[in-house]
């Protein structure tokens, strides 16, 4: 298994390209379900999770090929075409390292009528049920059961007639899945409390391109008309709003200067917002956002929650920035309840950072210096690199493979900026 060896004290300064969004192309992916018809999705990152569910779309019967891209250049354009579903069923071999499998439930059953997909796996960050998900469902007049670790979902013989639900808490996979099956019902569907995310709009914005009915994209609510067919598209995904933030986060804890390009401030309003108030300066220009940290860091207060507010997959990385700030900062993770498993990692590069329930206290400034680490989960794994690029010293970060579902050739981005880091294969 491979390891990153972090060697700190370099100032990162020039330009890293961000990649098509992970988080949106899982979900891009399985709407190739809806049609017999061929989409084609550009700017797909190279990412450990995408090979996973192109792999997993081939179950159903759905060809993928993809066009001519060099090697270097970062993403690549695919096309998926699912003319016959050939299985309705999502083993738990293919789905058990990915929770977004699930996401594979609702196409399913909108375009066969039936689906039955293992119970999905993925980071380990604490209770993720999926029983909204099946309520949605449920709500537009699927029969779900639940045995041996598969869902079974069924619908009537002339279709899912559609319904109306309301989402007691914000879900986004749930609000996907949802969606996603709603536009092939027979009949209305609205959603009420729907995630507002951009990875959703997104979504929505594909869906319409393939000739979907959708009223109120980007509100809590979510009215989708029914159509007979959906027909091909080509599009784009959207930068990877995560990605830049963190490589922001690289860039301010080394004191230096990035331009984040493609990057898109509009969806990245709470991160950034962060940024300034912990003394990094933001500028949004015409090709992506540009990030420097010429003064002293300051100690903010941050809670995650969902979009517009701070996102859960930045709570880390950002924690990793402000042991380098002076004063003492306040981090709430309110989305899930098992997501500090990096703070004993950065503790033993010398962090001081206390946890109480879903609450984690950093005093800083800290002197970080480097030592052997293991990646807990996908953002754990990047806030170590950050902590590792402000260490004197050398940091190992084990168990790469966190890194490789998320960040698409990350030693490579960082190298351009003068990092030294490197990927080496374990003893």
């Amino acid at each position: 298994m491979d390891k990153l060896i972090v060697r700190g004290g370099n100032r990162l300064s020039g330009t890293i390209p961000i990649s098509g969004a992970k988080n949106a192309a899982l979900t891009l992916i399985p709407c190739a379900l809806l049609t017999e018809e061929a989409v084609t999705l550009r700017n797909l990152p190279r990412l450990a999770d995408i090979d996973g569910f192109q792999h997993l779309m081939t179950q159903f019967g759905v060809s993928h090929t993809i066009p001519g891209k060099r090697p270097e250049e970062f993403g690549r354009n695919v096309t998926l075409e699912a003319m016959r579903i050939t299985s309705s069923v999502a083993p738990y071999d293919l789905v058990r390292k990915m929770r977004a499998s699930i996401l594979v439930l609702g196409p399913l059953l909108a375009r066969t009528g039936e689906a039955t997909v293992s119970l999905p796996g993925g980071c380990a960050i604490g209770n993720r049920p999926i029983d909204l998900h099946l309520k949605a469902l449920e709500a537009f007049g699927a029969q779900i059961e639940l045995a041996q670790g598969y869902v079974k979902a069924s619908a009537p013989d002339s279709g899912l007639p559609g319904g109306d639900f309301d989402f007691p808490v914000v879900s986004v996979g749930a609000t996907e899945n949802a969606v996603m099956a709603a536009v092939l019902c027979n009949g209305t569907s609205v959603l009420r409390n729907a995630a507002r995310e951009p990875e959703i709009v997104d979504l929505c914005n594909l869906l319409t391109a393939m000739g979907a009915e959708i009223e109120g994209v980007g509100t809590s609510e979510l009215t989708i008309h029914g159509v007979k067919k959906l027909h091909g598209a080509t599009y784009r995904v959207m930068p990877d709003r995560i990605e830049a933030g963190s490589y922001a986060c690289a860039a301010a804890i080394t004191g230096g200067e990035v331009m984040l390009q493609g990057a898109d401030a509009g969806d990245m309003g709470s991160t950034l917002h962060a940024l300034r108030n912990i003394g990094v300066e933001v500028e949004t220009e015409k090709d992506g956002v540009k990030i420097a940290a010429n003064g002293p860091l300051k100690a903010h207060n941050l809670t995650t929650a969902p979009f517009p507010g701070l996102a859960t997959d930045m709570q880390a990385q950002l924690m990793s920035l402000l042991c380098k700030a002076e004063g003492t900062s306040i981090l709430k993770e309110t989305i899930f309840e098992n997501r500090f498993m990096h703070v004993p990692e950065l503790a033993r590069m010398g962090a001081d950072i206390e946890t109480e329930g879903r609450t984690a206290i950093v005093r800083g400034p800290c002197e970080l210096t480097g030592a052997e680490v293991m990646a807990t989960d996908l953002r754990a794994s990047m806030s170590l690199v950050i902590a590792g690029l402000a260490a004197q010293g050398e940091t190992t970060v084990r168990r790469l493979y966190h890194l490789d579902r998320g960040y698409e050739r990350l030693e490579e981005k960082l190298q351009l900026v003068g990092a030294d880091i490197e990927r080496v294969g374990d003893d």
